[in-house]
């Protein structure tokens, strides 16, 4: 069985999805959630899903070989960045060569980079009055938002939504998208 783990910083909601997915599935499950936020939502969804959730703090991620050990004694095949803030350390990069991968709430490279994530992204778009966005699933590099893409979906954002009404509907691809394509990599 094909071995998934998430990292994760806040609510936990593309988490949950993937947890929930590969629940029953004979293929891939997810074996471990890591966050770097000790308060995260995620902590107490994977709680619930009686998934394996572990947090770790800057030292761990940046400075030592903590959180890398762990993805060693884990062997995952796949490592899922759903919501999860940090830029990747080359260390685990390097030690996972395209197994690391993302997805961001804009049409990369549209609305990418440091400081581009959730509400910002749709704020930005919502100010620019674009007429499309949807959610591009890369792998991750040295760089914010740089890797190769994998998948893009997009949906319309009419000339009345707010930043609200667009993180709803990149809600909506994330939690249909998301899972199929993480399953069509393993």
């Amino acid at each position: 069985m094909k071995r998934i783990v998430i990292f994760a910083s806040g609510s936990g909601t593309n988490a949950e999805n993937l947890i929930k997915f590969f629940q029953n599935k004979d293929k891939a499950s997810v074996v471990q959630v890591l966050t770097n936020n000790p308060r995260a939502k995620v902590i107490d969804r994977c709680n619930s899903l009686q998934t394996s959730c572990l947090s770790f703090n800057r030292t761990a991620f940046y400075k030592t070989a903590h959180v890398l050990d762990i993805l060693n004694s884990i062997k995952p095949d796949l490592i899922v960045l759903a919501g999860f803030l940090w830029k990747f350390p080359e260390n685990i990069l390097d030690a996972f060569p395209n197994k690391v991968i993302n997805v961001h709430p804009a049409l990369l490279p549209n609305y990418g980079g440091k400081g581009m994530y959730g509400m910002h992204v749709h704020n930005a778009v919502v100010a620019n009055k674009e007429s499309k966005t949807g959610i591009t699933i890369h792998y991750v590099n040295e760089h914010y938002d740089d890797g190769a893409i994998i998948f893009q979906a997009e949906c319309t954002v009419d000339t009345n939504d707010t930043a609200q009404d667009v993180a709803s509907k990149i809600h909506k691809l994330e939690m249909e998208h998301f899972p199929l394509v993480v399953e069509s990599l393993l």
